[in-house]
């Protein structure tokens, strides 16, 4: 979005996580919490990021590199103090500023364009996200006035008992005018329980100065949700993992089990599959239609599966792409590979990509029959209409339609237990 700036917060030390290593870079499925934040952002079509960081922030850095800009909060005097370490990149700008918490990880990138949008067509100075709790205890209440416009936010340890009982809180997701911010933040003081800067309270000064300020409920409240601990960060995890499951459900793919499979981000799954349970899919997947995927299967990074392929149960696939038709039924290793249309891979065949040194590839042709417990010892190509023996370990590339044995011929020995 043009003249559309953010402010990313994630200068918190997070000491209910019981970590050495900052919260921020706690992984939720994969990603680091302060990474999902950012993309969402990202995602809302935001270019211009400047994060906040303090506590440990080398790690933040050394995650977000340098997609956003960066200022530092040396001491955490509160929330409005941190967006006023901002002001450098802010000040002489006019347009909109988003302000949001690193530590919100599943925040929809639709909902921040909601709160823009509503923001810009209204006219509003502040726009905040807000979210309505049955049990509200804990959070900022907002408070409005006859017109519904918002008049200010009142912190739970400030608010009177009648404040109290309003069930719609503050999500901590805020649009400004970025003049009118500035200003505003000029106002505030530290008059408050904890002693310090709360930005909450440039509502209040913006609203007495007879500008509009506005809000936009949010549709999901799971996707205010901040993490602190690790059972928040655990509670997470499996509201984006029912998120990822359900989109894939809604757009013609069987899940049996929601609960025991896990598909990460960027993955791509074509109508009529069936995704069996304890399945992983991880980040960077495309799989075509009419497949079947496990149980107890492990599709890791950058795999390219066609259509009507069959991964079986206790199979791992890593940066393997696999034609159409080809079958890799049970208890198998497919590393790094290419495996043509129509082949059929055998019970505990197991590409050797990894000499301790390098990776290596294996290339497997269309209609081969691979025998059990083939080793293939990478580099290696296999070609066309070809048959493994079942127990070779094929160290040598094999012609098309050649018949491959590599294995020790049987001995008996007879007796020879008994001696």
């Amino acid at each position: 979005m043009e003249d559309v700036i953010a402010v990313v917060i994630a200068a918190g030390k997070g000491t209910r996580m019981k970590s050495k290593n900052s919260k921020l870079i706690q992984k939720i499925y994969g990603k680091e919490i302060i990474k999902r934040a950012v993309e969402n952002v990202e995602n809302a079509g935001i270019k211009d990021i400047i994060t906040v960081v303090g506590y440990m922030k080398e790690q933040v850095k050394d995650v977000l590199k340098d997609r956003v800009k960066y200022v530092e909060q040396d001491e955490a005097l509160g929330t409005g103090h941190a967006v006023m370490q901002a002001i450098e990149y802010l000040q002489g700008r006019k347009g909109k500023v988003v302000v949001l918490c690193g530590d919100v990880p599943i925040l929809r990138p639709e909902t921040i364009s909601r709160l823009i949008n509503k923001s810009i067509e209204n006219k509003e100075s502040a726009t905040l996200l807000t979210a309505i709790y049955d049990e509200p205890t804990g959070y900022g209440r907002i408070i409005r006035d006859e017109g519904g416009n918002v008049e200010a936010i009142v912190e739970e340890k400030d608010a009177s008992d009648e404040q109290k009982n309003i069930k719609e809180i503050n999500a901590g997701i805020y649009c400004f005018d970025i003049e009118v911010l500035i200003e505003a933040l000029k106002e505030i003081k530290p008059n408050n329980a904890q002693g310090e800067y709360y930005l909450t309270d440039v509502i209040e000064i913006i609203g007495n100065k007879g500008l509009r300020t506005g809000a936009v409920i949010v549709e999901d409240n799971t996707e205010i949700l901040g993490v602190n601990d690790r059972m928040q960060l655990q509670m997470l995890t499996k509201i984006l993992q029912h998120r990822i499951n359900t989109y894939h459900l809604l757009n013609g793919v069987t899940i049996e089990d929601i609960n025991s499979t896990y598909i990460y981000d960027d993955v791509k799954i074509g109508m009529d599959t069936v995704i069996h349970p304890n399945t992983t899919i991880k980040c960077d997947v495309e799989i075509g239609e009419n497949c079947e995927l496990g149980p107890n299967s492990y599709i890791r990074e950058g795999c390219k599966i066609a259509d009507n392929v069959k991964i079986g149960s206790f199979v791992e696939i890593k940066k393997a792409i696999i034609g159409e038709g080809t079958k890799v039924p049970h208890l198998s290793y497919m590393g790094d590979c290419e495996i043509g249309s129509n082949t059929n891979i055998g019970c505990g065949s197991i590409t050797c990509n990894y000499d301790g040194f390098n990776k290596s590839k294996t290339i497997i042709g269309d209609n081969c029959f691979i025998g059990s417990n083939t080793n293939f010892v990478a580099p290696v190509k296999i070609g066309n209409n070809s048959f493994i023996a079942a127990g070779s370990t094929i160290t040598e590339d094999v012609p098309e339609d050649s018949l491959a044995i590599a294995r020790q011929r049987q001995t008996n020995k007879e007796g020879w237990n008994k001696k």
